[in-house]
């Protein structure tokens, strides 16, 4: 994967991540979270934004169940950590200070 292409994987991660630590319930399914990642820059399909949710799961930020067809993730503790810079997980952008 090339420097590039990595760096959009982790800030769409971030973004994801972010957009869960903002809901009261910290959940949010991917039709949401797909107006997100796009407010925030990043033109990707429904297919590309289902693989950043299913890494997240396998980095142990965010808990992915389906709702029917649609994906529903929910953050975790961990997840949070990183958000507030309490910890890093590698693979997703550390958040800048204060942002």
């Amino acid at each position: 994967m090339s420097g590039i292409a990595q760096a959009i994987d982790e800030d769409v991660r971030l973004i994801i991540l972010k957009e869960l630590a903002a809901m009261p319930d910290g959940r949010s399914n991917e039709t949401i979270l797909a107006e997100a990642v796009y407010a925030c820059g990043h033109n990707r399909s429904r297919d590309y934004l289902r693989t950043q949710l299913h890494k997240l799961a396998d980095l142990g930020a965010t808990r992915n169940t389906s709702i029917g067809s649609i994906l529903v993730a929910q953050i975790t503790e961990a997840g949070v950590d990183h958000c507030l810079r309490r910890t890093r997980i590698a693979g997703i952008r550390q958040p800048r200070l204060g942002a």
